[in-house]
């Protein structure tokens, strides 16, 4: 039976996961891996928040994948080293990611694909946090944009694919007992608590990220043009840092609100038909 590593980063979803999709697809078990790895993002290593929401978003992506059969298994330490030794104990034959943009981060990944297949893997990374990446979405010179509007007008010739990935109905759980951390091993809760507002005003996960994005559809989409510049409104989505951990992608929301919109245009035909 063939294993591949599923190496969730900022990708904390199963819906519109091409990573999963494409191990799913390619493999007959899935192993799905977290690494605890902050120093590689030095010196810009996540605060006391940050750790405080990848805490929580780590225990609903566990809970997710465990009523569909499988555990995550949770590694600490450096990212090539625990891959290496995850392989080695499942006899994995691919590993599969969704990609990172700061520059340490995809400088690491490339010396790990390079390791990973000169060990023997299939090694293969996609495009998840993004509607274009960023080679794609060039000037005239070839160039990274500098202003806004000339950016987005080319992203809208463009287009992009708005047709986001299923998430998993089951999956095939592991043969053997993998070693793993907890999450709660990894120590990522404040030990002084100070939290208190952000457990009141925050629920955190991939699921809430989902109701929150039918929360601005239904609340403050049709207001958003005048309603994101006034703070006393509740005029946007909230998302950001539901897309930072990856528990919702740039295209689900691109393709709920659009489907929101044509179904807006299409109501009063639909209504003087019946």
């Amino acid at each position: 039976m063939t294993t591949a590593i599923v190496w969730f980063r900022r990708d904390l979803r199963l819906t519109d996961n091409p990573a999963l999709s494409h191990a799913l697809s390619h493999s007959e078990r899935i192993i799905p891996v977290y690494i605890s790895d902050p120093e590689a993002e030095a010196p810009w290593q996540p605060g006391a928040a940050s750790r405080w929401w990848l805490h929580h978003s780590l225990k609903a992506l566990a809970d997710a994948l465990s009523r569909r059969g499988s555990p995550l298994i949770i590694r600490r330490g450096a990212s090539l080293e625990q891959l290496r030794q995850v392989v080695d104990d499942c006899d994995a034959t691919a590993v599969y990611w969704n990609r990172l943009y700061e520059p340490a981060l995809i400088e690491r990944d490339r010396r790990i694909k390079q390791s990973l297949r000169e060990q023997g893997c299939q090694v293969a990374s996609f495009g998840a946090a993004l509607l274009r990446e960023p080679w794609e979405v060039n000037n005239g010179a070839g160039q990274p944009y500098r202003v806004f509007t000339p950016f987005w007008k080319r992203l809208q010739q463009l287009g992009w694919e708005l047709d986001p990935l299923p998430a998993p109905a089951a999956l095939t759980p592991p043969m053997l007992d993998l070693a793993g951390l907890s999450i709660d091993q990894l120590g990522l809760l404040p030990r002084i608590v100070w939290d208190e507002g952000l457990r009141e005003r925050w629920s955190v996960g991939e699921e809430s990220a989902l109701a929150r994005l039918d929360r601005f559809l239904d609340l403050a989409l049709a207001g958003y043009p005048d309603g994101r510049d006034r703070p006393a409104l509740a005029g946007t989505s909230e998302l950001s840092p539901h897309l930072h951990f990856g528990e919702i992608g740039p295209r689900q929301i691109v393709a709920a609100i659009e489907q929101r919109l044509t179904d807006a245009t299409d109501a009063p035909i639909r209504s003087a038909a019946h």
